[in-house]
């Protein structure tokens, strides 16, 4: 199984540049069953990391972009009248796919964003008092902006708390600048990109990272985190338990991706920001205050970090 996550990051690696970290990320929050929102300018290479790693796995790819006037029938699907039938017909929407690709989802109105809610939590929609199932495995990737923010609607809390992580892009630096000319020049690496890994072996390494083993302590370390960011005093609402159950997926899938069949505090570490930042509501009355990414990093350098044999 080690053979073929290595071979998904070589295949993302032969289209994107210097996104290493971005991509083992990306491969935990799938590996976890979550899905993530990746965030920064535009340019940075979201939908074409989200692509090559659709084309990687072999999955069905759905893409929607996100405007104001998107309906939420636009998403799930809905039944119309067919006249030649003399009945009415489903007909299912971009949700009905492997990985969806949500295109600037802070640009939909609240309404349209929540139309998500129930495909990302139960992997199913409700159409007209009836309820159809997803196709397993199921993923939602969404982009936005962090920086424009006109004719933009902020996603509420809810909507946040389904992102297994929040993931920022970066920009490259002044080599890695000159490796996008040079690759990119003449002709897009994506169009001979195939995949390496189907859905069958995907599934199988989601099962994989089920198994993966987490020292006694280490769970304690993780659950002080999170009862961590309920005492902050900047903080209004704290991790919830779906957080912390989500955090615990996130860290038995990134010691997979990192090659191991166990959990250390470095993968946990790595993780708190971009599993965690994201859900914390802050308090509102302060001004100047900490961003999430501040808090959590704080915790970081506070809570006491456990020493063990820590695989077994």
């Amino acid at each position: 199984m080690k053979e073929a996550i290595e071979a998904i990051k070589a295949n993302i690696g032969q289209v994107l540049v210097g996104k290493e970290e971005v991509t083992d990320l990306l491969l935990s929050a799938i590996l976890a069953g979550g899905h993530v929102l990746l965030e920064d300018v535009p340019g940075t290479g979201k939908t074409m990391l989200a692509k090559s790693l659709a084309k990687s796995m072999e999955l069905s790819f759905s893409r929607v972009q996100f405007t104001p006037d998107l309906l939420p029938s636009d998403i799930t699907g809905l039944n119309y009248y067919n006249q030649k039938a003399g009945e009415f017909v489903f007909r299912g929407g971009p949700v009905f796919t492997n990985l969806l690709l949500a295109d600037e989802i802070n640009r939909a109105t609240p309404r349209t964003q929540s139309s998500l809610l129930e495909c990302m939590e139960e992997h199913q929609v409700t159409i007209d008092g009836e309820t159809k199932k997803l196709e397993e495995p199921f993923f939602v990737i969404a982009t936005q902006n962090p920086i424009e923010t006109a004719g933009t609607y902020p996603l509420p809390e809810a909507q946040l708390d389904r992102f297994l992580m929040q993931i920022p892009m970066g920009l490259p630096d002044a080599g890695e600048e000159r490796q996008i000319l040079e690759r990119f020049g003449k002709e897009n690496p994506y169009d001979s990109l195939t995949a390496v890994c189907g859905r069958e072996a995907l599934l199988n390494l989601m099962k994989e990272a089920e198994a993966v083993y987490v020292h006694p302590h280490l769970m304690d370390y993780l659950v002080e985190l999170v009862i961590a960011t309920r005492k902050h005093s900047e903080v209004e609402g704290g991790i919830s338990p779906r957080g912390s159950l989500a955090f615990y997926r996130a860290a038995r899938a990134y010691a997979l991706v990192k090659g191991r069949d166990y959990v250390v505090p470095e993968d946990i570490k790595a993780l708190a920001v971009p599993v965690l930042a994201h859900r914390l509501v802050l308090a509102r009355t302060l001004t100047g205050r900490s961003t999430g990414r501040q808090i959590i990093e704080q915790l970081l350098n506070t809570v006491f970090v456990p020493t063990e044999e820590w695989n077994t």
